[in-house]
């Protein structure tokens, strides 16, 4: 691997590492420096002088801007798009156009440990919706690679949902929310402190029938045109109803902390696992999230420590067989007069054992040495299905459906075990010049190791303008699926699969021309390498397999700019501008948008009023190659949230959607579902807020 900008950053270093600080550190804190960030390093830091391109959210600002659900906070970060995949509806969060089906190139973190999940490597995306708000105390997003400090899938970025404790939840809190599409939602939460401890825990419980927008065609309209059959569903509604529960609870103890989370969701099946209308199946997922750390960041004069074990417990279940295809289906292998049906079930547990420590023995040096292991057990899988394939991947009819986990299963289950040590150095090259390099190493059980580094030089050139130079590599580890699929002819696993590469540099300027107001510009350029996709097989009519194929290439621009015009009133600004192709093709890859603009007021006209509006405007999406349909229509989606706070409660009305835009997010090539996906329509809510 050639790391070409590393003498860059080297020679740039020495040569202006003796630069004489701009203006005196006063001037630096007077002009706004009290935002903190640590997903960058692993220890908090201003966020300005970050080694890193990231966005911080606080519960002050979710609640400022009106959010009701954690997309609605993301769908604010600069070169993130929010979209759906029609698997399930679930959310797509698309980092500077790199898209994928099942979202992997994302890392989640729920206080700082991995959310992935390790059949497909992604976060659960079947049966994943909603974060409840309330609980949370910070969201830190890296955009960009970030696998020098957190390994796999911290590919094109990283989220880390901090949630919040007994010290930042100090009362009790009670609310309700009702609205459109017979959406309701209660939660309870409560915290305290008590010397040297602090506790706090949360309830929250919610329900939906889901917005019922109609799907003109789907892919069973296609089998009908094609075997002669007239059974889809099509046109019909979309199912994307849910049933929610979150419990949590936090404890803390000097340097020690305890949290748990334990969630459900059973979620409708969207537009159907198979593209296929289907208002009958349910899946549910369990989750419980637990973690147990120790702290000390002052074990001696110039050392710190810690360390963290956690536990990660996943199920995917199927109380309500999947309907591939409706009763009636045909194939050249036979009918369906009930249904072809599917219930593909997983368990797996993940265990998660981690130290650092911090050492400033060498005067403008802070080095930082962490090791880990992790240990990831898919230790149950299960299947049950009306139908076995032909060697064509055409579905053969079974006289009923019945238990396939012992003779044909999907999968079956695995295990991965990940040993990994990374060093990390942030130099203060001069009071205005730093540097920090990192170098992490993982090695894995089935698919070998890897090496990623990163560097980040910044110049603080004056007191209001500060300049960053970053590079990077991350990778993405193959899911299990992607390796051991054995059944299903659309997607066979091929354990000869190695994980994706990406390479990133990127440039970053924040100014600050007066104390009120800040603009940011990001440039950035990326290679991907290795990506993993299903290619044909040799043998045409054989289905799929996995494979490490194609390059892409990708680089575009995130402008941010923010102005406190007086205290009752900040306006806002984004424009996101990527452009991407596929290096084997010459073609764009497709599905993400080009541009996305954004404007946002947040108003408090009196100290009892509070209204927040956002303008979304989103662009230019390309199809994919191979896909004859007209680019997706742009859309320009408005939101409005207004509050009346109280000191003991709070009342809140939301408007989604408010002009009622036709949105939709693009569907797979090579487009069964033809009008793409349907997204909500315009939608009303009302929520209250208790506090004793």
């Amino acid at each position: 691997m050639k790391l070409r900008p590393l003498p860059f950053l080297l020679a740039l270093g020495a040569t202006l590492g003796s630069a004489h600080a701009a203006e005196d550190e006063d001037l630096a804190l007077a002009y706004g420096d009290q935002a903190t960030v640590s997903i960058a390093t692993g220890s908090k830091q201003p966020l300005r002088r970050a080694p890193a391109v990231a966005t911080v959210f606080t519960a002050d600002d979710i609640q400022a801007m009106g959010a009701t659900d954690l997309e609605d906070v993301l769908a604010r970060v600069p070169g993130l798009h929010v979209s759906r995949t029609s698997l399930l509806y679930s959310p797509l969060w698309v980092m500077r156009g790199i898209y994928s089906q099942f979202n992997q190139q994302i890392l989640v973190l729920h206080n700082g440990h991995p959310m992935t999940v390790s059949v497909r490597g992604d976060r659960g995306t079947k049966g994943w919706r909603g974060w409840p708000v309330e609980t949370i105390a910070r969201i830190e997003v890296l955009r960009g690679p970030g696998s020098a400090l957190y390994g796999a899938d911290a590919y094109a970025g990283v989220i880390n949902i901090v949630t919040r404790n007994g010290r930042d939840l100090p009362k009790a809190e009670a609310g309700a929310h009702v609205g459109s599409f017979k959406s309701r939602d209660a939660w309870w939460q409560q915290g305290g402190v008590i010397g040297d401890f602090d506790y706090a825990w949360h309830v929250h419980r919610g329900f939906s029938d889901g917005f019922a927008a109609t799907v003109e065609k789907d892919a069973q309209t296609a089998n009908d045109a094609a075997f002669g059959t007239q059974v889809s569903h099509a046109p019909s509604a979309l199912s994307v109803g849910r049933d929610t529960l979150d419990l949590g609870m936090d404890l803390g103890l000097r340097n020690w902390r305890l949290r748990a989370t334990y969630q459900v969701r059973d979620m409708q099946s969207g537009i159907g696992v198979a593209q296929s209308l289907d208002a009958e199946s349910l899946e549910r997922t369990r989750r419980l999230l637990a973690d147990l750390s120790w702290t000390e960041e002052h074990l001696g004069d110039s050392l710190g420590a810690g360390a963290s074990l956690s536990y990660h417990g996943y199920q995917q279940l199927i109380p309500a067989p999947f309907v591939i295809f409706p009763p009636g289906a045909k194939f050249p292998t036979g009918s369906f007069p009930n249904a072809m049906l599917g219930a593909p079930e997983t368990w797996e547990h993940q265990w998660r054992l981690s130290a650092y420590l911090n050492w400033t023995g060498w005067r403008g040096h802070q080095w930082r040495l962490g090791a880990g292991i992790d240990d990831i057990d898919l230790y149950r899988t299960a299947e049950g299905k009306n139908f076995s394939y032909a060697p064509n991947g055409l579905p053969i009819p079974l006289p009923s459906f019945s238990d396939h986990s012992d003779t044909d299963p999907f999968i079956r289950p695995q295990r991965r075990q990940v040993r990994y040590l990374y060093l990390q150095d942030s130099w203060q090259m001069a009071p205005d010049w730093s540097l920090t390099a990192g170098l992490r190493h993982d090695r894995f059980s089935d698919v070998g190791h890897t090496t990623n580094p990163r560097f980040a030089l910044v110049w603080e050139a004056a007191h209001n303008l500060t300049a960053k130079l970053l590079h990077g590599q991350a990778y993405r580890a193959p899911g299990f699926a992607e390796l051991y699929s054995i059944t299903n002819p659309v997607a066979r696993g091929n354990p000869n699969v190695k994980p994706e590469t990406i390479r990133t540099t990127e440039l970053a300027l924040l100014w600050q021309p007066q104390r009120q107001m800040q603009l940011n510009l990001n440039l950035f350029r990326y290679r991907m390498e290795d990506i993993i996709r299903t290619t044909a097989n040799p043998t045409p009519g054989t289905g799929t397999t996995f494979n490490n194929t194609g390059d892409q290439t990708g680089r575009g621009l995130e402008l941010e700019w923010r102005w406190q015009v007086q205290p009752g009133l900040s306006l806002g600004a984004q424009w996101a501008h990527q452009r991407a192709r596929d290096e084997s093709t010459g073609a764009a890859p497709g599905y993400a948008p080009a541009r996305v603009m954004s404007v946002d007021v947040d108003w408090r006209p009196h100290s009892a009023w509070a209204l927040a509006l956002r303008l979304l405007h989103v662009a230019d999406r390309a199809r994919a190659l191979g896909d004859a349909r007209p680019p997706v229509a742009d859309y320009t989606r408005a939101d409005l949230s207004l509050r009346w706070v109280q000191p003991r409660y709070t009342l809140s009305l939301h408007c989604r959607n408010c002009g009622n835009a036709d949105i939709r997010e693009p569907s797979l090539a090579p487009g069964r579902i033809v009008n793409d996906l349907p997204q909500a329509p315009r939608s009303l809510s009302l929520e209250t807020t208790l506090r004793w």
